[in-house]
Parts: structure tokens; sequence; C-alpha cells
């Protein structure tokens, strides 16, 4: 169970239902243990059976994440779903575009990914709530969609991590990629990243 009640952008299942959502949690759980190689250092999270130096060195904030840290209902599936703008500074030299993504490492399957945007310009440093820049592409999330999946926070806050990554290339991935070869491709090309955490509630 995760420790703070998230359902991971997704109400509970009805009775009927629980079959094919176990059926899923058992895919996504193989799709996971395929992933351990790139979790450490903070990449994304997971196992650390492989250390990368990846420098945490690019500094990330928000207009819509509050003072104490805290994301509005508007960011959730409590309110209109909506992705909140990123800001980022310090990309190093040699960046040759950049990828956000959002997840959230505490969640029953660790971890759930709710939003990958890659091939961000390496000129650009924010994303503008409900605004892709220009020429980025957006992956598809652990629920199966393409764009932002907004995540559901049930009975107490919980902690959701915005990271921010310098890439040493462009990712020949198309729209809608699968969230394991957009991860896979971020961790490869990752020269560097920096991360924003949030809190969100019920």
């Amino acid at each position: 169970m995760s420790r703070s009640g998230d359902t991971c952008g997704r109400r509970p299942p009805a009775p009927a239902a629980r079959g094919a959502a176990a059926r899923r949690v058992l895919r996504w759980a193989a799709v996971v243990s395929g992933l351990a190689l790139v979790g450490g250092c903070g990449l994304i999270g997971g196992p650390k059976n492989v250390q990368v130096d990846v420098p945490n060195r690019i500094t990330v904030t928000s207009p819509d994440v509050g003072p104490h840290g805290v994301m509005g209902s508007a960011y959730t599936c409590h309110g209109a779903g909506n992705y909140p703008g990123i800001h980022w500074s310090g990309a190093p030299g040699g960046t040759k575009s950049l990828a956000v993504v959002m997840d959230d490492s505490a969640a029953p399957i660790t971890p759930y990914i709710y939003w990958v945007v890659f091939n961000i310009g390496p000129q650009t440093t924010n994303i503008q709530a409900g605004q892709i820049p220009a020429g980025a592409r957006q992956a598809r999330n652990s629920k199966g969609s393409v764009g932002y999946d907004p995540p559901c926070p049930l009975n107490q806050s919980h902690l959701y991590r915005f990271t921010v990554y310098a890439l040493g290339s462009r990712l020949s991935l198309p729209t809608g990629a699968s969230v394991k070869s957009a991860w896979l491709a971020i961790a490869r090309a990752a020269i560097a990243r920096g991360r924003l955490t949030a809190s969100a509630a019920p």
C-alpha cells in the first residue's frame, strides 16, 4: 500500500473491474523490474542496482506551488486536473534538450509516473501551466494515456516529485512513446538534473 493513500491518479475500481486492475498491476510490476537499472542517484526512483553519475545542479521552482510546498487542487483529480507551471535554471553547457518527469516514489507500484515531457529546447527555462513548449513531446504515463495524469491523493497529504533533466542529446522518440522507452532514453542521455517536491491534499 501507499504510505499516504494515493491512488496514483485513479479512483478505486468497482468490484467488477478489480480482476482487470490486478492484471494491469502485475504487468506494470514486470516493467518496473526491467527498469531497475536506471534507478541510481535519484534519476527517477526505484532500486539502486546501477549508480548513475548525474549532478544535481538544476534549480526547479513552480509559481503554482505555494511557499510551504503545497500544490493546489487545480492540479489534481479533485480539481481541473491541469499540470502546473515548472521553471528551472542552471542547465549545464552541452545540454541538447531537456525533459521533465513527475513521479511518486511512494506509490503502490514504485515509481508511478504521472507525466513525461521530453525534447524541450535547451534554451527553454519553463513550462507554462497548460502549455507545452513548441517542439516538445509528451510520452505516455503509468496510466497509459499521453500527457499529464493528475494525481489523486486520498485521506491525507501526499508528496510528488517534479524532476528536470538536462540531456546530452535529443530523443528519437515520438509523441506517445511508452513510459518504459521514454524513461530509459532519459536515463541514458541525462547529464544533470534538479528536483522540486510538492505536496497535495484531498
